[in-house]
Formats: structure tokens, sequence, C-alpha cells
């Protein structure tokens, strides 16, 4: 062997040995907590149903559609600001409970036309908004946290998948029936074309994959889920992550 082609060898690229990342996991990011990160919403193109990350603007084929977990469900009541008016966030944000005793107040009213709860002397309207935190397992086998807001056309998909999840049912060792965890098992997400009269758009398919087969899967989707219900996980909404695909000058898709 030349001494030229001795010393290109010597100065060759050594690949790195994985178990350093392992060794120093967590390194640098000791001071990230959940107001530091983005929690991603998973979104449907109305036009054509393609699935959308909302941080990484990673797209899903409306067909082959994405694989969850769902962890945790909240029903919230958004106040938002007619758009362009506001800070793009929402007003306030209600849990059930404080939206009951707000509607039975003056303070609120509803609009016979589109059938919404504005806030009294404001142009401010409230949209009923269920989310479904759940982790989205890519190709590579990992769980990516994230969550998906139905509301509107969509209210009815989140009821009939919150029963579909509900009854997902095993018995004991001595025989007693108990209601298996919210992540136990895998569903299928897929979209599917939608009408009525206001126009066509695209919204959710939801379908039983599987019971939950990795540990790893299942930990996570358990941790991810203590931290939401401990207050830890706070989701972000935006008039941009909220934002509709105009059909016309003045029609917004009914999604």
């Amino acid at each position: 062997m030349s001494k030229e082609l001795q010393k290109k060898e010597e100065n060759a690229v050594i690949k790195i040995d994985a178990s350093m990342f392992e060794a120093d996991a967590g390194v640098g990011n000791e001071n990230l907590t959940q107001e530091d990160l983005a929690l991603p919403f998973i979104k449907v193109e109305p036009k054509d149903g393609t699935i959308i990350n909302s941080v990484t603007n990673e797209t899903y084929d409306a067909q082959k559609g994405i694989k969850v977990i769902p962890c945790v469900y909240q029903r919230r009541y958004i106040e938002w600001s007619p758009r362009g008016t506001g800070s793009n966030a929402p007003e306030n944000i209600y849990t059930p409970e404080e939206w009951a005793d707000k509607t039975v107040s003056p303070e609120v009213v509803r609009n016979q036309v589109d059938n919404k709860d504005y806030i009294k002397n404001s142009q401010n309207y409230i949209e009923e908004t269920c989310q479904h935190f759940v982790l989205v397992l890519n190709e590579e086998g990992f769980g990516e946290p994230a969550v998906i807001a139905m509301k509107s056309t969509q209210l009815k998909k989140s009821r009939k998948w919150n029963s579909m999840i509900a009854s997902r049912m095993a018995t004991n060792k001595e025989g007693m029936p108990y209601q298996m965890p919210r992540f136990s098992h895998v569903y299928h997400l897929k979209t599917t074309g939608e009408s009525n009269a206001k126009g066509d758009w695209h919204g959710w398919e939801i379908s039983l994959e599987k019971q939950v087969d990795q540990t790893t899967h299942y930990v996570q989707a358990r941790e991810f889920a203590k931290a939401i219900q401990e207050g830890d996980v706070v989701v972000k909404h935006s008039q941009d992550d909220e934002k509709q695909t105009v059909m016309s000058a003045d029609e917004e898709v009914p999604f």
C-alpha cells in the first residue's frame, strides 16, 4: 500500500457509534419546557383531503392516512375575534363547566343565521372544539405527540371516535370486564369527501386498526397522557392553525 493511500484511509471519516447518542441522551435540552415547544396540529386540507402536520409541514396522503394512538380527550369552547382584528390567538378558552356557567348569563347571544354563540356587544364568536391528543406513529416506529382539533361538521366524527374508544373492553383474571385505557389501541385516520348545502370539503374517516402491540408505544402514550392531565402540555391555538381554505371570495369551507 502506498503512503498516499494509507494516509487517505487514516484520514477517512470514522462513523459515529450510536451508543454515544444514548450516553448523552437529553443533554442540551435540560431547560426546555412545554412553553418552549410547539405541539403540532394534525389538520385536513379541506379541498383535497391532504393531512398536514402544522409544525413540520409534513403531508400525508388522504387515502393512506395516518396511524395514531389516542391519549387524552378534551372539549373546549374557544373565543375568537374576527379574523384580522385580533392577536391571532384565542381571546379566551373555556372548559365545558366554565362555558355552561357563561351560557346562562346575558353575556352570550346565539346568532340564528350561523347558529354560533357570540359575546354580547362584540363580534367575538365561540367555536366548540374537541381536542384529541394523540401519538402519530411514523414509519421509523416512533410516536410523535400531536393534537387533532375537531369542530363544526367534524364534531360528529369526534363523538363517533370517542364511542369506539369507550367500547374497548377486556376481562381481568377474575372474569370481570373493565374498560381499557384510551391509549390501548391504534386507529387509522384517513380523509373522505363530504358535502352539504354550503359546499364540498374533506373530513376525517376513522377506523380501528389494532391493539397496541409495542411496549415502547404504550409507555410513551401513557406518559404523554399523564403530562396532559397534570397540565404540563399546553395547546397553543392560533387562527393560522385554525384557518380554513376559502371556497369563494366570501365563503369558507363549512369544516
